[in-house]
Protein backbone atom coordinates (compact mmCIF):
# COMPACT_ATOMS: atom_id res chain seq x y z
CA UNK A 1 0.00 0.00 0.00
CA UNK A 2 1.68 3.49 -0.99
CA UNK A 3 1.62 6.25 1.05
CA UNK A 4 1.03 9.41 0.82
CA UNK A 5 3.48 12.17 0.56
CA UNK A 6 2.50 14.40 3.45
CA UNK A 7 4.76 17.40 2.16
CA UNK A 8 2.71 17.43 -1.25
CA UNK A 9 1.45 20.96 -2.32
CA UNK A 10 -2.40 21.24 -2.64
CA UNK A 11 -3.55 22.39 -5.52
CA UNK A 12 -4.37 26.07 -6.16
CA UNK A 13 -7.77 27.25 -5.48
CA UNK A 14 -8.97 29.59 -8.12
CA UNK A 15 -11.32 31.98 -7.07
CA UNK A 16 -13.92 34.55 -9.12
CA UNK A 17 -14.83 38.06 -7.93
CA UNK A 18 -17.93 39.66 -8.45
CA UNK A 19 -18.14 43.94 -7.60
CA UNK A 20 -14.02 43.90 -8.61
CA UNK A 21 -13.66 47.43 -8.63
CA UNK A 22 -14.91 48.35 -4.94
CA UNK A 23 -13.16 48.43 -1.67
CA UNK A 24 -13.50 45.54 0.14
CA UNK A 25 -12.12 43.59 -3.61
CA UNK A 26 -9.17 45.59 -3.80
CA UNK A 27 -8.28 44.56 -0.26
CA UNK A 28 -8.22 40.67 -1.16
CA UNK A 29 -7.14 41.08 -4.56
CA UNK A 30 -3.89 42.65 -2.86
CA UNK A 31 -4.03 39.82 -0.47
CA UNK A 32 -4.47 37.08 -2.35
CA UNK A 33 -1.25 38.46 -4.77
CA UNK A 34 0.74 37.45 -1.56
CA UNK A 35 -0.50 33.85 -1.37
CA UNK A 36 0.66 31.08 -3.52
CA UNK A 37 -2.67 28.89 -3.43
CA UNK A 38 -5.31 31.46 -4.35
CA UNK A 39 -5.57 32.99 -7.89
CA UNK A 40 -8.01 35.67 -9.21
CA UNK A 41 -9.77 33.49 -11.65
CA UNK A 42 -12.38 35.62 -13.30
CA UNK A 43 -13.28 38.87 -11.83
CA UNK A 44 -16.95 40.71 -12.49
CA UNK A 45 -17.15 44.23 -12.54
CA UNK A 46 -19.67 46.93 -14.71
CA UNK A 47 -15.93 48.47 -14.88
CA UNK A 48 -14.02 45.88 -16.76
CA UNK A 49 -11.29 48.28 -17.63
CA UNK A 50 -10.75 50.02 -14.71
CA UNK A 51 -10.65 46.48 -13.18
CA UNK A 52 -8.00 45.63 -15.26
CA UNK A 53 -6.17 48.78 -14.38
CA UNK A 54 -6.68 48.20 -10.66
CA UNK A 55 -4.96 44.56 -11.38
CA UNK A 56 -2.21 46.50 -13.14
CA UNK A 57 -2.00 49.08 -10.08
CA UNK A 58 -1.80 46.23 -7.93
CA UNK A 59 1.11 43.74 -9.34
CA UNK A 60 -0.60 41.78 -11.26
CA UNK A 61 0.54 41.12 -14.92
CA UNK A 62 -1.05 42.87 -17.64
CA UNK A 63 -0.47 40.37 -20.25
CA UNK A 64 -2.66 37.76 -17.29
CA UNK A 65 -5.95 39.99 -17.84
CA UNK A 66 -8.19 39.23 -20.55
CA UNK A 67 -11.24 41.49 -20.98
CA UNK A 68 -13.94 38.77 -22.16
CA UNK A 69 -17.24 39.67 -23.41
CA UNK A 70 -18.56 36.04 -24.41
CA UNK A 71 -18.39 32.83 -23.15
CA UNK A 72 -16.84 31.13 -25.63
CA UNK A 73 -13.71 33.89 -24.82
CA UNK A 74 -13.83 33.15 -20.70
CA UNK A 75 -13.62 29.04 -21.75
CA UNK A 76 -10.42 29.82 -23.93
CA UNK A 77 -8.45 31.39 -21.32
CA UNK A 78 -5.36 28.60 -20.26
CA UNK A 79 -3.31 28.76 -17.27
CA UNK A 80 -2.76 31.68 -15.23
CA UNK A 81 -5.16 34.45 -16.98
CA UNK A 82 -7.26 36.01 -15.68
CA UNK A 83 -10.98 36.69 -16.89
CA UNK A 84 -12.32 40.48 -16.52
CA UNK A 85 -15.69 40.33 -17.49
CA UNK A 86 -18.80 42.66 -17.24
CA UNK A 87 -21.69 40.17 -17.16
CA UNK A 88 -21.96 37.68 -14.35
CA UNK A 89 -24.17 35.55 -16.82
CA UNK A 90 -20.51 34.72 -17.88
CA UNK A 91 -19.43 33.47 -14.68
CA UNK A 92 -21.47 30.36 -15.41
CA UNK A 93 -18.66 28.78 -17.87
CA UNK A 94 -16.02 29.80 -16.46
CA UNK A 95 -13.61 27.65 -14.22
CA UNK A 96 -13.25 28.32 -10.40
CA UNK A 97 -13.54 26.59 -7.54
CA UNK A 98 -15.63 29.53 -5.30
CA UNK A 99 -17.35 32.79 -5.79
CA UNK A 100 -16.70 35.74 -3.62
CA UNK A 101 -19.77 37.73 -4.24
CA UNK A 102 -18.96 41.35 -3.45
CA UNK A 103 -21.51 43.62 -5.46
CA UNK A 104 -23.72 44.86 -2.38
CA UNK A 105 -26.60 44.80 -4.93
CA UNK A 106 -29.21 42.73 -3.81
CA UNK A 107 -30.85 40.97 -6.87
CA UNK A 108 -27.51 41.15 -8.56
CA UNK A 109 -25.48 39.35 -5.74
CA UNK A 110 -28.39 37.04 -5.25
CA UNK A 111 -27.87 35.72 -8.86
CA UNK A 112 -24.27 35.45 -9.18
CA UNK A 113 -24.65 33.36 -6.17
CA UNK A 114 -26.95 31.59 -7.60
CA UNK A 115 -24.89 30.55 -10.28
CA UNK A 116 -22.19 29.54 -8.80
CA UNK A 117 -24.04 27.13 -6.62
CA UNK A 118 -26.18 26.02 -9.38
CA UNK A 119 -22.97 24.87 -11.32
CA UNK A 120 -21.53 23.42 -8.22
CA UNK A 121 -18.98 26.34 -6.76
CA UNK A 122 -19.00 27.03 -3.39
CA UNK A 123 -20.27 30.75 -2.17
CA UNK A 124 -18.66 33.22 0.08
CA UNK A 125 -20.73 35.67 0.88
CA UNK A 126 -19.74 39.27 1.17
CA UNK A 127 -22.64 41.26 0.47
CA UNK A 128 -24.22 41.67 3.75
CA UNK A 129 -27.41 43.18 1.34
CA UNK A 130 -27.86 39.74 -0.24
CA UNK A 131 -27.60 37.66 2.71
CA UNK A 132 -30.25 39.54 4.41
CA UNK A 133 -33.08 38.97 1.97
CA UNK A 134 -31.27 35.69 0.23
CA UNK A 135 -29.19 34.15 2.80
CA UNK A 136 -31.30 31.43 3.92
CA UNK A 137 -32.75 29.79 0.55
CA UNK A 138 -29.01 30.31 -1.50
CA UNK A 139 -27.99 28.37 1.64
CA UNK A 140 -30.56 25.80 1.09
CA UNK A 141 -29.83 25.80 -2.48
CA UNK A 142 -26.02 25.32 -1.41
CA UNK A 143 -26.67 22.32 0.79
CA UNK A 144 -28.97 20.74 -1.65
CA UNK A 145 -25.85 21.31 -4.36
CA UNK A 146 -23.08 19.89 -1.29
CA UNK A 147 -21.24 22.88 -1.81
CA UNK A 148 -20.72 25.46 0.91
CA UNK A 149 -22.32 29.17 1.43
CA UNK A 150 -20.69 31.10 4.11
CA UNK A 151 -20.29 34.72 5.19
CA UNK A 152 -16.67 35.71 4.88
CA UNK A 153 -14.34 35.77 7.66
CA UNK A 154 -12.65 39.72 7.74
CA UNK A 155 -15.88 41.14 8.19
CA UNK A 156 -17.87 41.85 11.22
CA UNK A 157 -20.84 38.73 10.50
CA UNK A 158 -18.59 36.11 10.40
CA UNK A 159 -16.07 37.11 12.59
CA UNK A 160 -19.12 37.67 15.11
CA UNK A 161 -20.61 34.48 14.41
CA UNK A 162 -17.27 32.72 14.66
CA UNK A 163 -16.61 34.02 17.98
CA UNK A 164 -20.03 33.37 19.71
CA UNK A 165 -19.78 30.30 18.37
CA UNK A 166 -16.15 29.67 20.52
CA UNK A 167 -18.12 30.96 23.48
CA UNK A 168 -20.70 28.46 22.64
CA UNK A 169 -18.87 25.35 22.31
CA UNK A 170 -16.76 26.57 25.95
CA UNK A 171 -20.02 26.18 27.63
CA UNK A 172 -20.58 30.05 28.39
CA UNK A 173 -23.49 31.81 29.10
CA UNK A 174 -23.66 33.99 26.79
CA UNK A 175 -26.01 37.46 27.20
CA UNK A 176 -25.31 39.39 24.49
CA UNK A 177 -22.80 39.86 21.31
CA UNK A 178 -22.27 42.53 18.82
CA UNK A 179 -19.66 45.05 17.31
CA UNK A 180 -18.74 48.45 17.61
CA UNK A 181 -20.11 51.13 15.27
CA UNK A 182 -17.64 51.67 11.86
CA UNK A 183 -16.62 54.99 13.53
CA UNK A 184 -15.33 55.52 17.09
CA UNK A 185 -15.99 58.65 18.84
CA UNK A 186 -12.95 60.77 20.28
CA UNK A 187 -12.87 62.77 22.83
CA UNK A 188 -10.25 65.23 22.97
CA UNK A 189 -10.80 66.69 26.74
CA UNK A 190 -8.62 69.48 26.02
CA UNK A 191 -10.73 71.40 23.22
CA UNK A 192 -14.17 69.54 24.72
CA UNK A 193 -14.71 68.86 21.23
CA UNK A 194 -15.41 64.85 19.92
CA UNK A 195 -14.49 63.62 16.20
CA UNK A 196 -16.23 61.32 14.55
CA UNK A 197 -13.79 60.30 11.63
CA UNK A 198 -14.30 63.63 9.78
CA UNK A 199 -16.52 65.46 11.78
CA UNK A 200 -15.94 67.28 14.49
CA UNK A 201 -18.74 68.82 17.39
CA UNK A 202 -18.51 70.98 20.83
CA UNK A 203 -19.44 68.45 23.36
CA UNK A 204 -17.95 69.65 26.48
CA UNK A 205 -20.25 67.66 29.09
CA UNK A 206 -18.19 64.05 28.36
CA UNK A 207 -15.39 65.67 30.25
CA UNK A 208 -17.99 65.04 33.52
CA UNK A 209 -19.31 61.55 31.40
CA UNK A 210 -15.84 59.67 31.22
CA UNK A 211 -16.85 56.90 33.82
CA UNK A 212 -20.23 55.23 33.99
CA UNK A 213 -21.52 56.28 37.40
CA UNK A 214 -23.54 54.37 39.48
CA UNK A 215 -26.70 54.48 37.32
CA UNK A 216 -25.34 53.04 33.58
CA UNK A 217 -28.76 54.02 31.53
CA UNK A 218 -28.53 57.31 32.62
CA UNK A 219 -24.89 58.02 32.27
CA UNK A 220 -25.96 56.36 28.45
CA UNK A 221 -28.21 58.35 28.21
CA UNK A 222 -26.64 61.64 28.78
CA UNK A 223 -23.29 60.77 26.37
CA UNK A 224 -25.85 60.34 23.78
CA UNK A 225 -27.71 63.97 24.06
CA UNK A 226 -24.07 65.09 24.04
CA UNK A 227 -22.92 63.78 20.45
CA UNK A 228 -26.66 64.22 19.45
CA UNK A 229 -25.59 66.32 16.41
CA UNK A 230 -23.55 63.60 15.06
CA UNK A 231 -25.01 60.69 13.15
CA UNK A 232 -23.81 57.16 14.72
CA UNK A 233 -26.11 54.78 13.30
CA UNK A 234 -26.12 52.98 9.43
CA UNK A 235 -28.20 50.79 7.62
CA UNK A 236 -24.57 48.33 7.54
CA UNK A 237 -25.01 47.90 11.09
CA UNK A 238 -28.37 46.55 10.93
CA UNK A 239 -27.96 44.99 8.48
CA UNK A 240 -24.69 42.75 9.61
CA UNK A 241 -26.41 42.36 13.00
CA UNK A 242 -29.33 40.47 10.77
CA UNK A 243 -26.79 38.31 8.94
CA UNK A 244 -25.56 37.59 12.96
CA UNK A 245 -29.00 36.82 13.88
CA UNK A 246 -30.22 34.56 11.29
CA UNK A 247 -26.79 32.12 11.77
CA UNK A 248 -26.95 32.69 15.50
CA UNK A 249 -30.32 32.55 16.94
CA UNK A 250 -29.82 35.63 18.80
CA UNK A 251 -32.27 38.50 18.25
CA UNK A 252 -32.38 42.40 19.06
CA UNK A 253 -33.35 43.88 22.32
CA UNK A 254 -34.48 46.95 20.31
CA UNK A 255 -35.86 47.18 16.83
CA UNK A 256 -33.77 50.16 16.49
CA UNK A 257 -30.46 48.67 18.15
CA UNK A 258 -29.50 50.37 21.35
CA UNK A 259 -26.09 52.00 20.10
CA UNK A 260 -25.10 52.95 23.61
CA UNK A 261 -21.87 55.26 23.56
CA UNK A 262 -19.31 53.32 25.24
CA UNK A 263 -15.99 52.79 26.60
CA UNK A 264 -14.32 49.20 26.04
CA UNK A 265 -13.87 48.72 29.35
CA UNK A 266 -17.26 49.38 30.45
CA UNK A 267 -19.24 46.85 27.98
CA UNK A 268 -19.92 43.93 30.36
CA UNK A 269 -21.45 46.89 32.79
CA UNK A 270 -23.19 48.13 29.71
CA UNK A 271 -24.72 44.92 28.61
CA UNK A 272 -25.36 43.49 31.73
CA UNK A 273 -29.63 42.84 32.39
CA UNK A 274 -31.56 45.76 33.66
CA UNK A 275 -32.19 43.69 36.98
CA UNK A 276 -28.71 44.27 37.22
CA UNK A 277 -27.93 47.36 36.28
CA UNK A 278 -27.33 47.33 32.50
CA UNK A 279 -29.60 48.56 29.27
CA UNK A 280 -30.68 44.62 28.38
CA UNK A 281 -34.10 43.72 28.73
CA UNK A 282 -33.29 40.19 27.90
CA UNK A 283 -30.80 37.94 26.93
CA UNK A 284 -29.85 36.42 23.60
CA UNK A 285 -29.52 39.82 22.53
CA UNK A 286 -27.51 40.86 19.32
CA UNK A 287 -26.23 44.76 19.18
CA UNK A 288 -24.13 47.88 18.15
CA UNK A 289 -22.09 50.37 20.36
CA UNK A 290 -20.53 53.55 19.48
CA UNK A 291 -16.85 53.36 20.84
CA UNK A 292 -16.07 56.52 23.15
CA UNK A 293 -12.61 56.90 23.53
CA UNK A 294 -9.34 59.70 23.90
CA UNK A 295 -7.12 60.40 21.23
CA UNK A 296 -4.33 58.43 22.83
CA UNK A 297 -6.34 54.88 23.21
CA UNK A 298 -6.58 52.53 20.41
CA UNK A 299 -9.29 51.69 18.16
CA UNK A 300 -11.87 49.34 18.93
CA UNK A 301 -11.26 49.18 14.87
CA UNK A 302 -15.13 47.74 14.11
CA UNK A 303 -14.59 44.51 16.74
CA UNK A 304 -17.15 42.16 18.05
CA UNK A 305 -17.96 40.99 21.66
CA UNK A 306 -19.37 38.18 23.43
CA UNK A 307 -20.69 39.35 26.93
CA UNK A 308 -21.66 36.18 29.42
CA UNK A 309 -22.06 35.79 32.52
CA UNK A 310 -18.91 34.71 34.47
CA UNK A 311 -20.29 31.52 36.85
CA UNK A 312 -17.10 30.84 39.45
CA UNK A 313 -16.59 34.09 41.12
CA UNK A 314 -12.43 33.40 41.88
CA UNK A 315 -12.25 31.99 38.09
CA UNK A 316 -13.22 35.72 37.02
CA UNK A 317 -11.63 37.47 39.64
CA UNK A 318 -8.44 36.13 38.57
CA UNK A 319 -8.85 37.01 34.77
CA UNK A 320 -10.30 40.71 35.78
CA UNK A 321 -6.83 40.64 37.69
CA UNK A 322 -5.05 39.62 34.31
CA UNK A 323 -6.78 42.94 32.74
CA UNK A 324 -10.05 41.00 31.07
CA UNK A 325 -13.41 43.27 31.08
CA UNK A 326 -15.64 42.17 33.77
CA UNK A 327 -18.34 44.07 35.45
CA UNK A 328 -18.31 45.91 38.89
CA UNK A 329 -20.35 43.60 40.09
CA UNK A 330 -18.72 40.54 39.07
CA UNK A 331 -21.35 38.39 36.90
CA UNK A 332 -20.66 39.82 33.67
CA UNK A 333 -17.71 39.80 31.21
CA UNK A 334 -17.02 40.49 27.85
CA UNK A 335 -14.87 38.96 25.56
CA UNK A 336 -13.67 40.88 22.50
CA UNK A 337 -11.60 40.82 19.55
CA UNK A 338 -10.69 44.47 18.61
CA UNK A 339 -10.48 44.48 14.96
CA UNK A 340 -11.98 43.27 11.21
CA UNK A 341 -9.51 42.95 8.38
CA UNK A 342 -11.59 42.56 5.76
CA UNK A 343 -10.20 41.22 3.01
CA UNK A 344 -6.84 40.41 4.64
CA UNK A 345 -8.74 37.20 6.11
CA UNK A 346 -10.92 36.80 3.67
CA UNK A 347 -8.94 33.90 2.26
CA UNK A 348 -9.17 31.59 4.81
CA UNK A 349 -12.88 31.29 4.65
CA UNK A 350 -12.34 30.55 0.41
CA UNK A 351 -9.38 27.74 1.56
CA UNK A 352 -11.72 26.69 4.38
CA UNK A 353 -14.62 26.14 1.69
CA UNK A 354 -12.88 24.16 -0.59
CA UNK A 355 -10.26 22.21 1.13
CA UNK A 356 -12.22 21.52 4.40
CA UNK A 357 -16.02 22.24 3.14
CA UNK A 358 -16.50 24.29 5.90
CA UNK A 359 -18.79 27.02 7.00
CA UNK A 360 -17.77 30.03 9.17
CA UNK A 361 -21.04 27.87 11.59
CA UNK A 362 -22.00 24.51 10.84
CA UNK A 363 -25.70 25.23 11.99
CA UNK A 364 -27.54 26.58 8.59
CA UNK A 365 -29.19 30.08 8.65
CA UNK A 366 -32.76 30.51 9.51
CA UNK A 367 -34.69 33.44 9.65
CA UNK A 368 -34.32 34.90 13.23
CA UNK A 369 -35.07 38.63 12.84
CA UNK A 370 -36.20 40.88 9.68
CA UNK A 371 -34.05 43.66 8.64
CA UNK A 372 -36.59 45.96 7.82
CA UNK A 373 -37.63 49.59 7.26
CA UNK A 374 -39.81 52.47 8.68
CA UNK A 375 -40.75 55.17 6.90
CA UNK A 376 -38.62 58.09 7.56
CA UNK A 377 -40.97 60.76 6.12
CA UNK A 378 -44.62 60.69 4.64
CA UNK A 379 -43.48 58.93 1.28
CA UNK A 380 -46.16 59.07 -1.46
CA UNK A 381 -47.35 56.43 -4.04
CA UNK A 382 -44.59 56.41 -6.66
CA UNK A 383 -41.83 57.00 -4.42
CA UNK A 384 -38.85 55.32 -5.82
CA UNK A 385 -36.98 53.93 -2.83
CA UNK A 386 -33.31 54.75 -4.10
CA UNK A 387 -30.23 52.38 -2.19
CA UNK A 388 -27.41 54.43 -2.25
CA UNK A 389 -24.29 55.88 -0.32
CA UNK A 390 -21.49 54.21 1.47
CA UNK A 391 -23.83 52.57 3.71
CA UNK A 392 -26.19 51.50 1.15
CA UNK A 393 -29.05 53.42 3.11
CA UNK A 394 -32.60 53.29 1.40
CA UNK A 395 -34.04 56.93 0.86
CA UNK A 396 -36.82 57.84 2.82
CA UNK A 397 -36.48 54.70 5.29
CA UNK A 398 -35.24 54.13 8.44
CA UNK A 399 -33.54 50.72 8.72
CA UNK A 400 -35.23 48.62 11.92
CA UNK A 401 -34.18 45.23 13.34
CA UNK A 402 -37.13 42.98 14.02
CA UNK A 403 -37.71 39.90 15.93
CA UNK A 404 -38.83 37.41 13.29
CA UNK A 405 -40.92 35.77 15.82
CA UNK A 406 -42.88 38.77 16.42
CA UNK A 407 -42.52 40.23 12.80
CA UNK A 408 -45.75 41.35 10.74
CA UNK A 409 -45.66 38.63 7.80
CA UNK A 410 -46.11 41.01 5.52
CA UNK A 411 -43.23 43.06 5.98
CA UNK A 412 -40.62 43.57 3.33
CA UNK A 413 -37.33 43.30 3.93
CA UNK A 414 -35.36 46.39 3.57
CA UNK A 415 -32.72 44.88 0.59
CA UNK A 416 -36.46 43.73 -0.99
CA UNK A 417 -38.03 47.25 -1.02
CA UNK A 418 -34.54 48.64 -2.08
CA UNK A 419 -34.85 50.29 -5.91
CA UNK A 420 -38.50 49.56 -5.76
CA UNK A 421 -41.35 51.80 -6.32
CA UNK A 422 -44.41 52.53 -4.17
CA UNK A 423 -47.61 51.12 -4.98
CA UNK A 424 -49.44 53.09 -1.88
CA UNK A 425 -48.88 56.05 0.38
CA UNK A 426 -47.15 54.91 3.28
CA UNK A 427 -46.78 57.42 6.10
CA UNK A 428 -43.90 58.23 8.40
CA UNK A 429 -43.70 55.76 10.85
CA UNK A 430 -44.85 52.74 9.72
CA UNK A 431 -43.02 49.64 8.37
CA UNK A 432 -42.72 49.05 4.89
CA UNK A 433 -45.17 46.01 4.03
CA UNK A 434 -44.51 43.99 0.49
CA UNK A 435 -47.96 45.16 -0.20
CA UNK A 436 -46.57 48.74 -0.60
CA UNK A 437 -44.52 47.73 -3.60
CA UNK A 438 -45.12 47.56 -7.15
CA UNK A 439 -42.46 46.29 -8.65
CA UNK A 440 -40.15 44.23 -6.25
CA UNK A 441 -37.70 42.08 -8.17
CA UNK A 442 -39.26 38.92 -8.89
CA UNK A 443 -36.33 36.73 -7.55
CA UNK A 444 -35.21 38.51 -4.34
CA UNK A 445 -39.09 38.28 -3.29
CA UNK A 446 -39.31 34.05 -4.47
CA UNK A 447 -35.87 34.15 -2.54
CA UNK A 448 -37.88 35.27 0.77
CA UNK A 449 -40.54 33.80 -0.22
CA UNK A 450 -38.85 30.68 0.99
CA UNK A 451 -36.88 32.11 3.49
CA UNK A 452 -40.24 32.38 5.84
CA UNK A 453 -41.26 28.99 4.83
CA UNK A 454 -38.65 27.91 7.63
CA UNK A 455 -40.79 30.04 10.56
Amino acid sequence: MQGTDATATPPPVRYALTGARGGFARTLLAQTLRMDRLRPSVLCDLDAEGTVALCAELGYAPEDLKVCTGPDEVSALTGGQIAVVADAALLAGAGYDVLVEATGSPEAGAAAARTAIGTGRHVVMVSKEVDSVAGVALADEARAKGVVYTPGIGDQPANLIEWYERARVLGLDVVAIGKSGEYDLVFDPSTGRVRQLDQEVDAPELAGLLTLGEDVPATLAARARAVGALKRSAAADYCEMGVVANHTGLVPDVEALHYPVARVAELADVYSLTEDGGILSRSGAVDVFSVLRLPEEASFAGGVFVVVRTGDPVSWDLLAQKGHVVSRSGRYACLYLPYHLMGVETPLSLLDAVDRRRAVTSRPPAPHAVLAGRAGEDLPRGTRLDMGGHHHDVRGVAPVLLDAASAPDDVAPLYLAAHATLARDVAAGELVRLGDLADPAESLLDAWRHTRTHL
